[in-house]
């Protein structure tokens, strides 16, 4: 028991930290606009590209995770993080910027090797729970968002990276010191390219991935978008838009674990199905501007419903996956919903321009939701025992 707590408790606090160094150059995206001169998209790639890279990277460390165990890659993971946040501190140029942003990725991509790790010290009974604690470190994005801007502000430009840095320090050191793999694991000796097709083939991955494409990826999408949402539809100020975005992001972060404890409990299925039901019909509620407090309910219980899928999701890859597949499957279903974060603000934004409104985005938000409730109703089939 005692053994579970700690490497939760590790895996948790890595991912918190890994994930406030892989958000470290959005919050800054304004301040390197003002001193190097750079135009809207320049900005967006300077941001966009560590999360891509984060997003694609999971399906490598998740394979290397299955090869070499979740203690020392993660270990490894966070001290090689400390590379690029240190290289970003001294950067005065826009392509040195994009640069370490580049190689910023690899923090993001530590999602891949919690998952399995986290996984083989629980039963299957209990990973729902354990893996949806285990998500809550995604809450380094929120830190960074807070955190980062007000570092930079009243103690010098350079010390959010210094303060990340000596965190992954942390982190690094306390997995190769006192972390451990779960007893009877065993690595598999495949060939990682072998290991990822054998993966990637299995029906599950596909089904999961796009299911969390679709919660994760909305997550992310509101997580971004909603700020400028507000401000456009209901002529709120930045501080205050900004606030509402960040309770939306804190209760889809808190309720993950809610998630996985109720598939514990009575299965991923009928979890994920309601919680996709739900958003169903929040966005729909959304979608024709209802007055502030009835839009603000939606949205909220639309982020509930978003963080008990999220933890749905990894509930059910948990327990339909083979125990030496996992670290490979996660990669394939974590990069799914890294890149689905990204269509969803495009298109909103695409749509707003030739509109002037919002509610399409939204009602076609509301149809996809509405799709992928049907599949999973009535077409997944997983064993799903709690």
């Amino acid at each position: 028991m005692a053994g579970r707590t700690r490497a939760l408790v590790l895996a948790t606090a890595a991912f918190a930290v890994n994930f406030w160094a892989w958000a470290l150059l959005s919050p800054l995206g304004p301040t390197y606009k003002d001193l190097l001169a750079l135009t809207p998209f320049e900005v967006s790639m300077l941001v966009a590209v560590p999360v891509i890279v984060g997003s694609l990277g999971r399906i490598v460390l998740g394979g290397l995770t299955d090869r070499f165990g979740g203690r020392s890659v993660f270990g490894v993971a966070g001290l090689v993080g400390i590379v690029p946040v240190l290289f970003l501190a001294f950067a005065g140029s826009y392509p040195s910027l994009l640069v370490g942003g580049f190689l910023l990725g690899l923090t993001g991509a530590t999602f891949a090797i919690g998952v399995p790790y986290v996984n083989a010290w629980y039963p299957p009974a209990r990973r729902g729970l354990a893996l949806g604690v285990f998500g809550m470190g995604n809450i380094g994005t929120a830190i960074s968002g807070f955190v980062t801007p007000w570092l930079a502000r009243d103690f010098g430009a350079r010390t959010p990276f210094f303060v990340v840095a000596a965190a992954l320090v942390v982190v690094g050191l306390a997995f190769l010191t006192v972390g451990r793999d779960a007893p009877g694991v065993t690595p598999s000796t495949e060939p990682f390219l072998t290991r990822f097709i054998r993966a990637a083939r299995l029906r599950i991955t596909g089904e999961l991935a796009a299911m969390y494409a679709l919660t994760f990826g909305g997550f992310v999408a509101f997580g971004v978008y909603l700020p400028l949402y507000l401000k456009d539809a209901y002529g709120l100020t930045t501080a205050d838009a900004a606030a509402r975005s960040a309770g939306f992001v804190v209760l889809a972060t808190l309720a993950r674990p809610v998630g996985g404890w109720l598939a514990d409990r009575i299965g991923g299925r009928p979890v994920l199905s309601g919680a996709l039901a739900t958003v169903v019909v929040c966005a729909v509620i959304v979608a024709f501007g209802p007055p502030m407090p009835l839009a603000t309910a939606g949205f909220l219980i639309m982020a509930a419903a978003l963080g008990l899928g999220n933890g749905a999701v990894f509930a059910l890859l948990g327990r339909a996956v083979p125990a030496t597949m996992v670290g490979s499957a996660t990669g394939v279903v974590g990069a799914a919903g890294g890149l689905g974060g990204f269509l969803p603000p495009i298109v909103m934004g695409l749509i707003f321009q030739a509109t002037g409104t919002y509610a399409i985005g939204l009602m076609l938000l509301a149809v996809v939701a509405a799709a992928a409730f049907v599949y999973c109703w009535f077409v997944l089939r997983v064993a799903d025992q709690p």
